[in-house]
C-alpha cells in the first residue's frame, strides 16, 4: 500500500529538516500513538515516553521510513505498537527476576489453614447466592468473569450505569453479610 500525498510531503520536509513538519506529523498522529502505547502498557509515563521516542526516531532517522510501503501512521503505530511490548517484557522479566528462588519456594500448607480457607470460600459462596438474580449476575460477570462494567451492562441488557450500581450494591450486601458471620 502506497502512502498518501500528503505524507510523502511530511516526509521530505522532515527529511529536509523542517521542525514545523514534524509538528504537524505530531499533531495528526500523537493521539493515536499515545492510546496504542498506554493500550498495551497500562501506564501514563511510560506511554508519554514511548510517544516521544516514537518521533524522535522519525525525526533523527526519517529515511527509515519508506512511503511506497505503507502510511507514515502504520509506519508509526508499528513503531510505537513494538516500543511498547518490548517494554511490557522488559518489566515482566524484571519482576520475575526480582523474584529470584523465591518464585519456586513455597511454604508447608497447615492443615487448619486449608480447612479454614475452604469454609470461607463456601461462606462467600453461599452470600454470593442468596443475593437477588440481578445483583448476583453483575457480580458474578464482574469478578468471576473477569468483565468490565460496560461489558457486563452489555451481557446483561442494562446500561453501563446501570451495571455499575448492581455491583456496587452487591459488594456492599456481601461485605455486609460476610461481616456479620465474621468471615
Amino acid at each position: 500500500m502506497e502512502a498518501p500525498y500528503d505524507d510523502r510531503l511530511l516526509h521530505q520536509r522532515v527529511v529536509g529538516g523542517d521542525e514545523s513538519a514534524l509538528g504537524e506529523v505530531y499533531d495528526r498522529l500523537s493521539s493515536l500513538i499515545f492510546g496504542l502505547s498506554l493500550r498495551v502498557t497500562r501506564d501514563r509515563v511510560i506511554a508519554e515516553d514511548i510517544t516521544q521516542e516514537v518521533f524522535l526516531v522519525f525525526w533523527e532517522r526519517p529515511l527509515a521510513y519508506d512511503p511506497d510501503r505503507g502510511t507514515l501512521r502504520a509506519w508509526l503505530a508499528t513503531i510505537a505498537h513494538r516500543r511498547a511490548v518490548d517494554h511490557v517484557r522488559a518489566e515482566e522479566r524484571r519482576r520475575v527476576s526480582a523474584l529470584g528462588p523465591r518464585l519456586f519456594e513455597r511454604e508447608p500448607v497447615r492443615l487448619e489453614d486449608g480447612v479454614l480457607a475452604a469454609d470461607e470460600a463456601e461462606r462467600v459462596r453461599q452470600a454470593v447466592t442468596s443475593l437477588p438474580d440481578g445483583l448476583r449476575e453483575a457480580v458474578e460477570l464482574a469478578y468471576f468473569g473477569g468483565r468490565t462494567y460496560r461489558q457486563v451492562g452489555e451481557e446483561l441488557g442494562v446500561p453501563e450505569g446501570t451495571a455499575k450500581s448492581r455491583i456496587r450494591l452487591a459488594l456492599r450486601r456481601l461485605a455486609d453479610a460476610l461481616a456479620e458471620e465474621e468471615v
